[in-house]
């Protein structure tokens, strides 16, 4: 049998690329940047690989599938989104498409509790007169922010990660937790959180958390409508996709006072520009889309999804599939 080839585009945490060399022949782009898209194209032109494992970053469209050839029998995203992956046109080329799916959901749902606390409590407002020399003589009024305690938290969407961050939050002395998602779920028993429709969770909570995938149904869910449905001492907290929260609304409503402020982990676009109004106000707090940033979750991701490529050549089923061939 001859040796089965991946190409991998991003240097990737060892444990992946230790477990691929077991069963591969590798080919990768050797940076820690984002391949370009035409550097992409010519390499799969170059060789006939069995395995594209990829990132959430690179654009698998028909282009790429196309110079990978029909030999192609896995696309494996470090990622547990596939956004990115034409799904139709990998079915349409018998191509198998697998992903990493719960492997971050402790470290993001770390990370959404944490954005709310230094949302909620300003603490890069703090950080920074510290560093500027701004702190000076205690004042009563002076970087005050707001208190969990007997708050309202909504979660939109409570699957592994909205689940997991209401199981953190629920010991911060919450009066009440509600969720919005598609139908009511058993487990949600478990944290004590009501179902409620979308109407009541803007209306109601004090703190909402968006910890739901990026679908027709939820693009652009947070608009200027509903911002100003909202309570004007919400906090909203967002984790799950960028494009669930209209950001040119959402500048609006921060500047008008009708939410109180915002943490972001995600955003539209990605990165976000420097000069973008959000970045330079106050009361919204953003990070670069850090939520599986752990070695831990990273060493996973890689592993899975070297597993993933072996099932396939396997004639086995990947553990992270989306799409069957």
């Amino acid at each position: 049998m001859a040796e089965c080839k991946v190409y991998v585009t991003r240097r990737i945490p060892t444990p992946g690329t230790k477990l691929l060399s077991q069963h591969f022949k590798i080919d990768s782009y050797d940076s820690d940047e984002a391949i370009p898209h035409e550097v992409l194209v010519e390499a799969l032109k170059a060789k006939q690989y069995d395995a594209l494992y990829c990132m959430l970053t690179d654009i698998i469209n028909t282009e790429v599938l196309d110079a990978a050839g029909p030999q192609l029998k896995i696309v494996a995203t470090m990622s547990v989104g596939y956004e990115h992956i034409d799904l139709h046109e990998c079915s349409q080329r018998n191509i198998l498409v697998a992903n990493t799916p719960g492997v971050s959901t402790d470290s993001v749902a770390e990370l959404t509790v944490a954005l709310l606390l230094m949302t909620a409590r300003r603490l890069p407002e703090g950080v920074e007169a510290v560093k500027t020399g701004k702190w000076g003589d205690w004042k009563p009024h002076w970087l005050c922010g707001t208190e969990l305690t007997g708050s309202t938290l909504g979660i939109y969407g409570l699957g592994r990660i909205g689940f997991n961050v209401g199981r953190r939050l629920k010991p911060f002395g919450f009066s009440k937790i509600f969720y919005t998602d598609v139908h009511e779920v058993s487990y949600a028993k478990d944290i004590d959180a009501e179902f409620i429709d979308f109407d009541g969770l803007i209306e109601k909570c004090d703190f909402i958390c968006v910890c739901c995938n990026l679908t027709p149904q939820t693009q652009h869910m947070f608009n200027g409508e509903t911002f100003k449905r909202m309570k004007n001492n919400a906090i909203l907290i967002n984790t799950g996709r960028g494009g669930v929260i209209k950001h040119d609304d959402l500048v609006e409503a921060l500047k008008n006072g009708d939410i109180t402020a915002a943490g972001l982990d995600v955003t539209e676009p990605e990165p976000l520009p420097k000069d973008h109004p959000l970045v330079l106000m106050n009361n919204c707090v953003i990070l670069p889309h850090m939520g599986s940033n752990t070695w831990d979750s990273r060493n996973a991701m890689a592993e899975i999804a070297a597993r993933n490529c072996i099932a396939a050549i396997s004639g086995q089923t990947p553990e992270g599939q989306v799409l069957t061939n």
